[in-house]
Order: structure tokens, then C-alpha cells, then sequence
């Protein structure tokens, strides 16, 4: 009611809204704000099930042929959800959240081309788990503190020998306006220009599910996604 209240106000509404963020965005974590999440029994949210995992898997396993990519890696997997629509012959998925990482070891036990590993500081040093590929889905916009976002943007590309995919929206939006506190959008492709030289933009996929789409004929509400796909390469 309080949130309401302050956005109805015309003048004090925005100033106390950025205030109020400024203070949001000093106390917030996105490692804690994942991991609790999980324990929680949450899950990676909509962008990893139904028509969105769908498409992404499509896109994904097009390149995987396409290349003949042999390893992925993927930063920031979170249930396992989206892996289990990729066809991959050796994946390693890592995630901030031991409970996420906890979760897909137990649902892929079985496959032998699948390992899992936290993700933190140190724990992937430069070409650690060097793949074909590297993934990142859903996870740029997530980001919210800079020195979080620079490092796991070093640390993508330090780890693709060939390709990297992002699955992100591309724009600059006031972190402070931002609705939920867990999504901060960065134009991630500058940072790409200024400190990956060695790698050049291949593709840039539209979403087939854009924003847009938040409706289904049917009124219901549906799960459109602001996300793009991004296709790096390195340059030869």
C-alpha cells in the first residue's frame, strides 16, 4: 500500500521511489536473492519452461549441429529445466546457488556427460572449463552489481573456445526504475565491443515470443520474454 501510494504521489512519488531504490540496491545481493530462491523451492522462473524453453532450446541445439560443438558450458543452469531440452554430448552447468547445483545433480545422476559445479569467486579461473560453448540464458539482466556483472562476463568468454550465446535483452534501463529488484538491463554488447576483441557478433536472433505477447487468445496470461539471442564467435 505504501508502494502505491508513494507511485500516485507526483512529485515526491519518483523522488522517494529512487530513494528507495538507491537503498534497495546497496543492501541486495544476487548470489543471496538465487540461493534463497532455490531453497525456497523456487524455481528458474518462466523463461526456462513451456514455449520459451522451447524456443531456446530449438536455437541452441541448431547451433550444437550446426557447428558440430562437442562441449557447453553453461553459467548460471539454475533447476536443470532448460538442460533437459539441449542436446549435448558434454555439458558442465554451474550455478551460484548450491541448492540449484544440488538439484541437477540429482535429476541428471544418471548421465555421465552431464557434471555440475558452484559458481563463485575462484572457482573459474581463466579457461577452467573451456568449452566449445558457452552459454548464458536468462542470467545478464540478473546481474545487478557491476563488479558481479564484469566478472561473469570475463569469465563467459574466457571459458568459449568457439562460440558464446547469450539470451538477454540489449538496452540501458535506470537500475532505479527498475520493477523488481532482481533485474538490472545492461546493454551487454558495448561491454562485448570494448573488452572482447577477439570475438565478433554472428547472429542476433529476435525473440518469436517477444514482451508483447504477455496475453494468449484466450486472455490468459502468457509468458512473453524481453530476451534476444546473441551468437558470438570467435574471429579466426
Amino acid at each position: 500500500m505504501l508502494r502505491e501510494a508513494i507511485k500516485a504521489t507526483p512529485i515526491v512519488g519518483p523522488a522517494l521511489r529512487k530513494l528507495l531504490a538507491r537503498i534497495r540496491k546497496r543492501r541486495f545481493s544476487s548470489k543471496r536473492y538465487w540461493d534463497e530462491r532455490y531453497r525456497q523451492g523456487g524455481n528458474s522462473g518462466a523463461g526456462s519452461y513451456g514455449k520459451l524453453a522451447d524456443f531456446k532450446a530449438e536455437v541452441i541445439n541448431r547451433f550444437i549441429r550446426e557447428y558440430g560443438v562437442q562441449s557447453v558450458v553453461e553459467f548460471g543452469c539454475g533447476d536443470g529445466n532448460q538442460l533437459s531440452l539441449l542436446r549435448c554430448n558434454k555439458y558442465v552447468g554451474l550455478d551460484v546457488s548450491r541448492r540449484a547445483i544440488q538439484v541437477c545433480r540429482e535429476r541428471f545422476a544418471a548421465d555421465p556427460s552431464k557434471r555440475f559445479a558452484v559458481y563463485g569467486s575462484g572457482s573459474a579461473a581463466p579457461g577452467a572449463y573451456l568449452s566449445d560453448l558457452a552459454l548464458s540464458l536468462d542470467v545478464i539482466f540478473h546481474l545487478v552489481e557491476d563488479d558481479v556483472f564484469t566478472a561473469y562476463m570475463r569469465t563467459l568468454f574466457e571459458n568459449a573456445s568457439r562460440l558464446v550465446i547469450v539470451y538477454s535483452d540489449d538496452r540501458d534501463l535506470e537500475y532505479l526504475e527498475s520493477i523488481e529488484e532482481h533485474v538490472r538491463h545492461r546493454k551487454f554488447t558495448d561491454w562485448i565491443g570494448a573488452n572482447c576483441p577477439a570475438w565478433r557478433l554472428l547472429e542476433h536472433i529476435p525473440n518469436r515470443f517477444p514482451l508483447a505477447d504477455r496475453f494468449s487468445p484466450d486472455g490468459k496470461t502468457g509468458s512473453g520474454s524481453f530476451a534476444d539471442f546473441w551468437i558470438y564467435e570467435r574471429k579466426s
